[in-house]
Formats: C-alpha cells, structure tokens, sequence
C-alpha cells in the first residue's frame, strides 16, 4: 500500500495528538504517508506524534489550529500544501464531547461544540478539496450516536455528528467527478484518555457493544487506513461502523 499513488502522498490528521488521531496519523505514516497533525493545546502529546511519524521514516508537523477557528482550519491546509507540496488525504478527527440534560444545554456550548464538529469539518474538507488532485480523500470522523443513542443527555454531541452524515453524502456527490471519495467513520465507545476502559461510566458503555468491550484507537486506524489507501477507490458516500456492533 505504500506510496500507491507515487511517492510524497501527504495527510492532514485534525487533532492528531491524541486518541483516535494519534492512532490515524501513526497508521498513515506506516502506509507512507508525510502526516501534517493539529492540535489546541498539548504541544508536548502533539509533539511525541511527530516524533512517532519521524521515527517511521515519513515527514511530519504539529500545526497548532482550533478547529472552532474557521481562519485557523484554513491555515492549517494551506499551511500543509505550504510544508509538504500537496495534500491527498484529509481526516476530519477534531471534536468536541457534550453530554448533559437539554434544559442544561447553554448558547456557548451549542456554539461551540457545532463550531468543531460541524463548521470546522466542513471548512477543512472545503480548503482541502481546492488543493486535492484525483485520487484525493476526505474521512471523517463520526460517531456511533448517528446510529443509536442509548439514553438522555446527548442531543447536542448527537446532533453535531449527525450533520456529518450529510456533509460526507454531500462531498461525495460533489468532489465525485475529480475523483475524490468522501466516507465516514462512526467510532463507539473507544479506550482513550478521554473515555477510558476503566472509566467509571464504562462498563454501561461495553455492554452496549455486541462484543462486550471498548475499542482500540488503532482499530479504528485500521478503518481509516483501508479508506486512504488503493482498495478504497470505489467507495465513496459510505458510513463504516467501527463500534463493536453498538448499532446492531
């Protein structure tokens, strides 16, 4: 799979210093791939990356960029092109979580929280897709509660990964003709700092699953490898449940 498309394929990874993008950047560079990452506010995470990438022979930059930021979002691509000379593959993995009772839900937070997980994905798939050659990809990241939404509190996470739904259909039906391919990837409940395996709302979270257990961040890699790479050059407008059979 390596440099299938010719040599220097290059990837953007947005919030790439941890969890689930961490394991997409790493994975990508083992395909072959030069990574570009973002991240908010651990340069330290952001940094063990690059040096993780480095370390499998491929090029690879920490650009700090809020994905609630639409100036930032831009830069952030453009600042890839700029570094690595093109980008071909862009994986929209910045998010935010919010979970809690409607009547508790503020005006910042909706603002927020729609501001990563929905404008921030579409700006960036908007600048990537004005620098992407045939060939290109657009993965986003996506979750398992556009499928199945297991009990109260989560109409605002619920309601922003759901527009990726449509944002990728969308992108496919347009970006369809140059030869670009949008999918989407829905993760469910996945060991990372953010919600352990041995968090205290997990065991709930593993019996949801049809295999009884959490995810690994790299498992979800793997998916986005599979979609970046040759073997993925008819799919496109896809949804890949990667949640254990949460949705089953």
């Amino acid at each position: 799979m390596n440099n299938a498309y010719g040599p220097g394929r290059t990837a953007l990874v947005t919030g790439g210093s941890r969890g689930i993008g961490a394991a997409v950047a790493e994975r990508l560079a083992e395909d072959g791939m030069d990574v570009a990452i973002t991240y908010v506010s651990d340069a330290g995470a952001a940094g063990r990356v690059v040096a993780a990438v480095e370390a499998r022979g491929r090029r690879a930059v920490a650009l700090r960029a809020d994905a609630g930021d639409a100036a930032e979002v831009a830069n952030a691509v453009g600042e890839t092109v700029r570094r690595f000379g093109r980008l071909d593959v862009l994986v929209n993995n910045a998010g935010v979580g919010a979970v809690g009772p409607l009547e508790a839900v503020g005006v910042a937070e909706v603002e927020r929280v729609l501001g990563v997980n929905v404008r921030g994905a579409f700006l960036a798939a908007q600048a990537a897709a004005a620098r992407m050659r045939e060939g290109g990809r657009i993965i986003t990241v996506g979750s398992c509660m556009t499928q199945r939404v297991p009990g109260p509190g989560g109409v605002l996470y619920a309601t922003s990964k759901a527009a990726t739904i449509g944002l990728t259909k969308a992108l496919a039906r347009e970006l369809g003709g140059r030869g670009i391919t949008a999918n989407l990837v829905h993760p469910g409940p996945v060991d990372t700092d953010m919600n352990p395996a041995d968090g205290p709302y997990a065991g709930p979270q593993a019996a949801m699953t049809a295999l009884g257990r959490f995810g690994t961040p790299s498992e979800v890699a793997d998916v986005v490898s599979f979609l970046a790479g040759p073997g993925a050059g008819w799919v496109t407008g896809a949804e890949f449940a990667v949640d254990g059979g949460h949705a089953a």
